[in-house]
């Protein structure tokens, strides 16, 4: 069979999950030091420049800290890292799967609750014109999973957009990667509200109208009710 050679940016790719996989679990503790560079190129049998990049995306997601010249230790998570870190939390063990899906599930809810709160405020003609037709992309009669699941993160998008609010939006990104590497079939009722076109078309219409009230309960009838 063809093998293609293993590039660099793999190779440090691999040294990051495996690290980030030591400290989430527990087995790196917080305040432990990490071996040195040439320990840890030794033991995973790469060479430095892929151990130094991995290291520099542990203290880029908040995992641990380089001292210029010290040790690089490791940082407590729970006080550090950012979202992106949640995927990883459910596959190292350290945080039980399910919790770390109904965490997911009630963030993206008050996110997209409130976004629809603030797009029925905030948003310009031509970004509700886009809800509106972003609503309207749902299909009559529902698809494939892609599908649906791509038409929904339009949906989103144009609310979010409107609600104006940059750490949302940036949220989004972040809940949408979570939820498409944990698998939209494992969140209990995701698909189903992905093929409720009513629903939908009914936010849609009340963001349109800046009905602030109807979004709220409308937003709040459509992502609340599979997390209950």
């Amino acid at each position: 069979m063809p093998i293609a050679p293993v590039v660099r940016a793999a190779v440090s790719e691999v040294v990051f999950a495996a690290l980030t996989d030591e400290i989430l679990s527990g087995r790196l503790a917080p305040e432990e030091p990490l071996p040195s560079e040439r320990e840890l190129a030794e033991a995973f049998e790469v060479n430095r420049h892929a151990i130094r990049e991995a290291l520099k995306r542990l203290q880029q997601s908040g995992l641990v800290s380089i001292s210029q010249g010290g040790r690089t230790r490791v940082l407590d998570w729970r006080g550090h890292a950012g979202l992106d870190t949640l995927v990883a939390l459910a596959t190292s063990g350290a945080v039980p799967s399910a919790k770390v899906v109904a965490d997911l599930v009630e963030m993206r809810a008050a996110l997209g609750i409130d976004a629809a709160v603030l797009c029925a405020r905030r948003a310009k003609p031509e970004q509700l014109a886009v809800v509106v037709e972003a609503a309207h992309a749902y299909p009559e009669t529902p698809g494939a999973t892609a599908d649906l699941t791509a038409v929904d993160l339009v949906f989103w998008t144009a609310v979010v957009d409107g609600a104006d609010n940059l750490a949302y939006r940036l949220g989004l990104n972040t809940l949408a990667e979570g939820i498409a590497a944990i698998g939209h079939e494992h969140l209990a009722g995701l698909l189903e509200e992905y093929a409720d076109r009513g629903r939908h078309l009914a936010l849609a219409a009340a963001i349109e109208a800046r009905d602030e009230d109807a979004a709220r309960r409308l937003a709040g009838d459509l992502l609340l009710r599979h997390g209950a």
